[in-house]
C-alpha cells in the first residue's frame, strides 16, 4: 500500500475531493471519491466526508491499495445451458450466483464458469470483467440470460435491449394482495440519495422505467405475479414492487422487515422467459426456464386464497 500525504495550501474549490483531484492528477474525481468513502483519505489524522471543507495548513494523507488484478481465470462450475450456437449462447442461472467479479466477489461467478465453457469465444465489449455479457440479473435472482460469444451478437443484442424489443419477462411473490389484476409501474429509477448501494423512484439523475405486471395467483398475505419489463434498470423489479406498496417476498433490502419470510433466503424473484432476434439469422428466438426448486418450495408453504 502507498501513501501520500500533502499540506493544502491555496483553497480555490474548498471540497476535500476537488483539493486532491487537483493535487494528483493521476486520480480522477470519482477515484478519489471512493477513497474517502473506504476510509483511505484523513485530514489531520480523521477520516473526513468528501463534502468536507479544507483549510489553508490542513494535513491530507491518503493510503493508496495495492492495485487488484483484473484477470478472471475460468473455472468449472457447472452451467445449465439452454442453447447455444456460433454466436450465443442462452443459460439458466441458479439462485445464489452472481454474475461477474465484483467487490467481495473476485470469483466463482457466472463470468468464471462461460470462460471454461466457451474458452476465447466470447465478446469483448464488455472488458476483462464482464465478457459476453449483454445484460445481468442480481444474484439472488434466479433464470435465463443470453451471452454473446463475439461482437457481433453483443451489438446485436444490445441494441435490441435499448429498442425495448428484448423480451424479458419475470415470475415473482410479492407480499400483500395486489387487488388490480394488471397494471404498469411508469416510474424513474436513480440511485438512492443516501445509500448509494440502492436505487429508488427518483426524479434527480434518473432514467424512465417501465414494469408491466399481471397477478397468477392470490396466496393468503402473498399474490403471485408475472411481470414484463420495457425497460432494464437496475433492481427494477425490486424497485418498482416496493414503490407500490407490494415488495418482493424475501427482499429486506427493499421490503425490509416486511418482506421477511422463514422459507426463502433472498428475494422469490425468476427470469422464466427470455426472447429476441438472433442477430445473425434473422430469426425471433424465445426460451422458457421452470420454477426452481426454491421457488415451488416457497409456494407449497403458502395456502391458497381466492
Amino acid at each position: 500500500m502507498q501513501t501520500v500525504e500533502f499540506f493544502v495550501s491555496a483553497v480555490d474549490q474548498p471540497r476535500i475531493d476537488v483539493v486532491i483531484a487537483a493535487q494528483l492528477p493521476a486520480l480522477t474525481r470519482s477515484a478519489v471519491s471512493r477513497l474517502i468513502e473506504q476510509g483511505h483519505v484523513t485530514v489531520n489524522g480523521k477520516p473526513v466526508a468528501k463534502s468536507y471543507k479544507a483549510a489553508c495548513g490542513d494535513r491530507v494523507l491518503l493510503c493508496l491499495p495495492d492495485p487488484v488484478s483484473n484477470e478472471v481465470v475460468p473455472q468449472p462450475i457447472p452451467l445449465d445451458v439452454v442453447y447455444e450456437d456460433g454466436d450465443l449462447l442462452v443459460v439458466n442461472k441458479p439462485k445464489g450466483l452472481v454474475v461477474h467479479p465484483a467487490a467481495g466477489n473476485p470469483d466463482g461467478t457466472l463470468v468464471n464458469a462461460l470462460l471454461y465453457h466457451c474458452g476465447d469465444s466470447l465478446s469483448g465489449i464488455g472488458g476483462v470483467i464482464r465478457p459476453g455479457i449483454v445484460h445481468r440479473i442480481d444474484k439472488d435472482t434466479s433464470g435465463l440470460l443470453v451471452v454473446a460469444k463475439n461482437d457481433i451478437a453483443h451489438v446485436g443484442l444490445a441494441k435490441q435491449i435499448k429498442d425495448h424489443s428484448f423480451t424479458r419477462e419475470y415470475c415473482a411473490v410479492v407480499c400483500g394482495r395486489v387487488k388490480e389484476p394488471e397494471g404498469t409501474v411508469n416510474a424513474p429509477i436513480g440511485r438512492h440519495p443516501v445509500d448509494r448501494k440502492r436505487q429508488a423512484v427518483t426524479e434527480k439523475n434518473s432514467r424512465s422505467a417501465v414494469t408491466h405486471y399481471q397477478v397468477e395467483a392470490y396466496y393468503r398475505g402473498y399474490t403471485r405475479l408475472g411481470l414484463r419489463l420495457e425497460t432494464g434498470r437496475t433492481h427494477q423489479i425490486r424497485v418498482h414492487m416496493a414503490y407500490i406498496g407490494h415488495p418482493v417476498c424475501g427482499d429486506t433490502v427493499y421490503g425490509g422487515k416486511a418482506a421477511v419470510s422463514p422459507w426463502l433466503q433472498g428475494q422469490c424473484l425468476h427470469a422464466r422467459t427470455l426472447g429476441f432476434v438472433n442477430p445473425r439469422t434473422g430469426e425471433y428466438m424465445e426460451f422458457h426456464a421452470p420454477l426452481p426448486d426454491y421457488f415451488t418450495r416457497f409456494l407449497s408453504h403458502l395456502p391458497k386464497d381466492d
